[in-house]
């Protein structure tokens, strides 16, 4: 896939929290740590806006990006980061370098399509329950999705979309499909609307009441 994110990064050497905090409130630079790969892990940072402004990005959590460190470009994808309990802002972030090679893991968000025209919400007056919005993939640098789609415009009332329902792009497995059949976890379902449910379930009553009068 093609490679839309760059971050400069820096070499760093000052380590513990007191370093931290003085990188990240005088030089506005966010500290992380990139790992992986046959280089020995290396503690970094990256400037706070540019790291901002990538994060608005949904892509950018399950894209291989590129890191500049050194001169060099690092392959790379976003493995782990910390935020401000408050204010919501990055604290820490990790990179995992990746080759071509090398088969890779990583959690993909999953984009639902044509939920209003689905038979079971259009035609038979169903509501649509997510019960995942994520899964983690497994497959090379180069194949990896930025999302996996899910169609629900066939699936009926009462109807359950699993995993194994999914299609992939070539090349990318799902790892818990790996584990075995019982590993097969529910996507999203249709089902009856239960506020509906209850009032007809009430009018029901009513017309009872009024019959024994």
């Amino acid at each position: 896939m093609s490679n839309d994110f760059l971050l400069n990064a820096e070499a760093r050497s000052d380590m513990g929290k007191g370093a931290s905090r003085r990188l990240r409130r005088l030089q506005e630079r966010v500290p992380g740590i990139i790992y992986g790969g046959d280089a020995e892990p290396q503690m970094i940072s990256v400037e706070l806006r540019e790291l901002k402004k990538a994060l608005e990005t949904e892509a950018f959590y399950s894209h291989v990006l590129t890191l500049k460190l050194d001169g060099a470009n690092v392959q790379a994808v976003l493995r782990d980061m910390q935020r401000h309990p408050a204010k919501g802002h990055p604290t820490h972030v990790d990179f995992l370098r990746v080759d071509k090679t090398h088969k890779i893991t990583m959690n993909v968000p999953l984009h639902f399509i044509n939920e209003e025209s689905s038979i079971g919400v259009k035609k038979q007056g169903g509501e649509i329950h997510h019960n995942i919005s994520e899964v983690e993939v497994s497959c090379l640098p180069q194949n990896l999705p930025e999302f996996i789609e899910v169609d629900m415009a066939a699936v009926e009332l009462d109807s359950i979309v699993h995993l194994s329902d999914l299609k992939l792009p070539k090349g990318v497995e799902l790892t818990q499909l790996s584990l075995g059949d019982d590993h097969d976890q529910p996507v999203a379902a249709i089902h009856a609307p239960k506020v509906r449910a209850s009032a007809d379930d009430e009018d029901g009553e009513s017309e009872e009441a009024a019959g024994e009068e």
